[in-house]
């Protein structure tokens, strides 16, 4: 059967024409009396399901920008004014004009509502393979309603319906709890009712729903449902830690969707967006942003400077640990191990002298459409070594087993080739803070678990309390809803 990421290209453009993008509350849906033509057909649900799955592809950005946003990255590129949005949440100062955070309000939303009209006619017809639809199509609304609380707090929530032009009249933000309420309910429905392993490559898994919904608990400090979860996923589900010599090639797309991998959403080099349209984008944008800019030589390939990391996360990393040379690219001992290479010292802003290594471009990658919109590379959205730190995480801090909780935490230490933490409660708590800061970064979680911690204040530069906890809502959202909705603490509308 055709890998998910190659599906998407023949479906989304025939179902575009029901889904046009407007530059409105969401992207809106035909009106309803195209529904009578439509799900009458196992095909049509189908259909309908890979457009949701689609607008997964737009979360490229997020996850790049969640990482500049916390200490580990500045926004670098060509100059101080390059990208504006993007400077300004790497500097805090964003407002609610900043169109980078418009577009991860309305991409969520988008496939908030792509997941509502499936839902919204589910009862329409029953075919056999209904309720797989219906627990992928669920899991899906869960992750993006769980992007929306994540960056911006209590969201409008709307369940089984869409959300049409003229419902932000009506509807109000609903407090995150009762966002997290819906997302549990989605994600236990998905965990029950789908497999470990999935005949297409891509498709949302029972392993990929519990990873969710034990993140989802995590987030909301209900450490013992998330423990639950995450040992019952470890002990039952099939995916293990890559060994040491070969996790330094999870990152190369021959080593995409590997026994790690939870959770991947798929890429593909085809060019079906443009500067204009990131949201059409079948390929990962970030990969060609972050990467060398005027780079010439063996193994990678030119890029634009975006997202480097900062000396301080480099110190972040324990002596001997394998994980620094895979993770970050020291570009100037690159240069000097490798005769021949170059790249413009001269070019670029905030220049630290090192790069994303898990997501820039490769060699031969510039040959593709467009080498800034084009790159197949996957984004690991949940790793196997993610699941273990948070169940460590959510052991020790509902003081379940601080034992269990070293264990888990050892065996990512040791595939880094490092020794065992012995440590027991807040000592314990700060060593799987450390490892998950350098294990997972470049990857976009760093921000979110310094703030679901409490520990984003005096650690990311000029973050402000009661502020800065929350991005805030698109001003163009609250204008159209006739400025019903209140605006987040410290931003001014």
């Amino acid at each position: 059967m055709k890998n998910l990421k190659t599906y998407y290209i023949l479906i989304v453009f025939a179902f575009l024409a029901m889904f046009s993008c407007a530059d409105d509350f969401v992207d809106v849906a035909s009106p309803d009396e195209n529904s009578e033509d439509f799900f009458n057909t196992e095909q049509d649900y189908q259909d309908a399901l890979i457009a949701a799955y689609d607008y997964l592809q737009a979360t490229a950005q997020q996850f790049q920008i969640a990482e500049i946003a916390s200490d580990n990255t500045l926004a670098g590129g060509e100059s101080a004014t390059d990208t504006p949005g993007i400077q300004e949440i790497d500097d805090m100062i964003h407002t609610p004009t900043n169109n980078i955070l418009r577009n991860i309000w309305t991409w969520n939303y988008t496939g908030v509502n792509r997941t509502n009209y499936i839902m919204e006619f589910k009862d329409k017809i029953d075919f056999p393979n209904k309720t797989s639809v219906i627990a992928q199509t669920r899991f899906l609304r869960a992750f993006y309603y769980f992007e929306l609380v994540k960056w911006f707090g209590d969201v409008p929530l709307s369940i089984d319906k869409r959300i049409q032009f003229g419902d932000q009249f009506t509807i109000d933000r609903t407090p995150k709890s009762e966002v997290y309420a819906l997302i549990e309910q989605d994600l236990i429905f998905a965990s029950a009712n789908l497999p470990y392993i999935q005949s297409q490559t891509g498709r949302i898994t029972k392993g990929t729903a519990q990873a969710l919904l034990g993140k989802a608990y995590l987030y909301q400090d209900k450490f013992t449902e998330a423990a639950s979860v995450f040992e019952d996923l470890i002990a039952n589900g099939p995916y293990e830690l890559l060994p040491s010599n070969i996790a330094p090639l999870m990152w190369e797309n021959e080593y995409e969707n590997n026994i790690e991998s939870v959770f991947e959403i798929q890429y593909s080099d085809v060019d079906g967006g443009s500067y204009d349209c990131f949201q059409c984008l079948e390929g990962n944008y970030a990969v060609g942003f972050n990467g060398v800019r005027g780079y010439v030589g063996p193994v990678f390939d030119f890029g634009y400077s975006f997202n480097v990391p900062t000396q301080d996360v480099v110190d972040a990393f324990e002596d001997g640990d394998i994980r620094l040379e895979y993770s970050i690219l020291d570009i100037e001992q690159w240069i000097a191990n490798h005769p021949g290479a170059s790249y413009d010292e001269t070019a670029g802003y905030e220049q630290t002298g090192y790069f994303n290594r898990k997501y820039i471009a490769r060699l031969g990658d510039a040959n593709r459409p467009d080498a800034a919109l084009t790159n197949p590379n996957n984004t690991r959205v949940i790793r196997f070594a993610d699941v273990l730190l948070m169940a460590a995480e959510a052991l020790n801090r509902g003081g379940i087993s601080d034992t269990r909780a070293q264990g888990y935490l050892n065996q990512v230490r040791n595939r880094a080739m490092l020794g065992n933490v012995s440590t027991t409660g807040t000592n314990l708590t700060n060593d799987i803070y450390k490892e998950r800061r350098v294990e997972l970064v470049g990857e976009g979680h760093r921000f979110f678990d310094l703030v679901r911690t409490g520990k984003a204040v005096g650690t990311i530069p000029d973050f402000q309390a009661n502020k800065n906890e929350l991005f805030p809502i698109p001003i163009q959202e609250i204008e159209l809803s006739g400025n019903r909705w209140q605006q987040n603490p410290g931003y001014q509308n």
